[in-house]
């Protein structure tokens, strides 16, 4: 028996072998090349999707202030609390000038202060923010240091759970009941003082 052996391959065959590969190295690059492009047009899209996307969310944030604001102090009055006054964006800075805190509306009068923080669609991390601030509160506004310091979240959008989150933690709860804002908190509803 005789086995076949395939013929040694010549210095033309090898060279011509190489070539193909160099061209097809050289069209991978190209095609490497053009994803690489795509990829930075597409994570460009992206920042600027996602910041228009914060943009709206913040306005949207601005919107449920413009809500709350002018219902605020019917709301707790109603509720038995005696406010007459409203403050937007409340801002504190630490000693170095960087922000310490911020509330965006504050219902006032003589002892109580109510810190409302408001945003487009409330979340648990927005609540725990918002408690932080509430236990520093005092120490941001010096001021209020006499103050019964209540707190409240309001929103467009609270789930169910989220809702039932803050009013444990004793959080008034504001939310959008068609036209109008109102306090879904029940009667038996004891909220927490800082």
């Amino acid at each position: 028996m005789s086995i076949a052996t395939a013929p040694a391959p010549t210095f033309d065959d090898v060279w011509r072998g190489l070539m193909q590969l160099k061209d097809a190295q050289i069209e991978t690059n190209k095609q490497m090349q053009e994803t690489d492009r795509r990829m930075q047009e597409t994570d460009k899209r992206i920042d600027r999707i996602a910041k228009q996307m914060g943009d709206v969310s913040g306005r949207l944030g601005e919107f449920v202030e413009e809500m709350v604001r002018p219902a605020a102090v019917r709301l707790f009055q109603d509720r038995g609390l005696d406010v007459h006054q409203v403050a937007k964006n409340l801002v504190a800075y630490n000693d170095n000038g960087q922000l310490e805190s911020e509330i965006d509306l504050l219902v006032v009068n003589k002892s109580t202060a109510i810190a409302i923080e408001c945003k487009s669609n409330l979340s648990i991390d927005d609540v725990k923010e918002h408690l932080e601030r509430l236990d520093c509160f005092k120490q941001s506004f010096p001021q209020y240091g006499d103050y019964r310091v209540l707190g409240a979240v309001a929103a467009m959008v609270i789930p169910d759970s989220v809702g039932r989150y803050a009013y444990q933690k004793g959080l008034f709860v504001m939310a959008q009941n068609g036209e109008t804002i109102l306090i879904k908190n029940d009667g038996k509803f004891n909220p927490k003082t800082w």
